[in-house]
Parts: structure tokens; C-alpha cells; sequence
């Protein structure tokens, strides 16, 4: 059984950065890819990045594109989210989830508890 644990969340002015990480025990993080998710208050649920298995695809929500990267570092057995140039509207509860591919079309395998983002002056 996997478990995921975020952290690396906080409180960070409008266009300051955040490095979240995702870390896993049970299992070895290689045998999954990896999504971060994020929830705002009264918002659906969205999807913000993925990263393969392989670490060598990866994708983007329009939303965060060319602020945030996704990466992996797996003898860590973790995943980091950095997100820069932070926007007030990028507060949310960040999850990361393991799942079998980015590309499925089913719910992720495995979810973490969430960290919270707030972005704020």
C-alpha cells in the first residue's frame, strides 16, 4: 500500500515561489505516475500537473503553465511541485496522487492528505 504525504505548503506574497514535495512510503514511487491536484474553497477539483512514470512526460494546466514545474526524484521517493511567480488565484489545498499513467481516464490509484497554499499580501 502507498502512502503519499505533502508538505512544503504556507503563506507567500503574489509572485513569490513555493516548493511542495510529495513523499511516498510502502512502495516505490517509480511504479506510478504522479499528479498534483489542487481545491480552492467552493471550486471544483482541478488537475495541475502530471508526471510519468519515467519522469521524462509531463503536462501542464493553461492556468500555471510556464510557472510551475513538475519533477521527480525517485531514489527520494519524491515528487516536487515548484511553482513561481504565485498568483492570489493559486490558493488552494494542493494534493499529490499516484495513478497508472497521466494519460488515465480513471481516478489516481492513491491520495495524498493535501498541503495548503495561500497566496496573499
Amino acid at each position: 500500500q502507498l502512502q503519499l504525504v505533502e508538505s512544503g505548503g504556507g503563506l507567500v506574497q503574489p509572485g513569490g515561489s513555493l516548493r511542495l514535495s510529495c513523499a511516498a512510503s510502502g512502495a516505490t514511487l517509480d511504479y506510478y505516475a504522479i499528479r498534483w491536484f489542487r481545491q480552492a474553497p467552493g471550486k471544483e477539483r482541478e488537475g495541475v500537473s502530471c508526471i510519468s512514470r519515467s519522469g521524462g512526460g509531463t503536462n501542464y494546466a493553461d492556468s500555471v503553465k510556464g510557472r510551475f514545474t513538475i519533477s521527480r526524484n525517485d531514489a527520494k521517493n519524491t515528487v516536487y511541485l515548484q511553482m513561481n511567480s504565485l498568483k492570489p488565484e493559486d490558493t488552494a489545498i494542493y494534493y499529490c496522487a499516484a495513478d497508472r499513467r497521466c494519460g488515465s481516464s480513471q481516478g489516481p490509484l492513491y491520495w495524498g492528505q493535501g498541503t495548503q497554499v495561500t497566496v496573499s499580501s
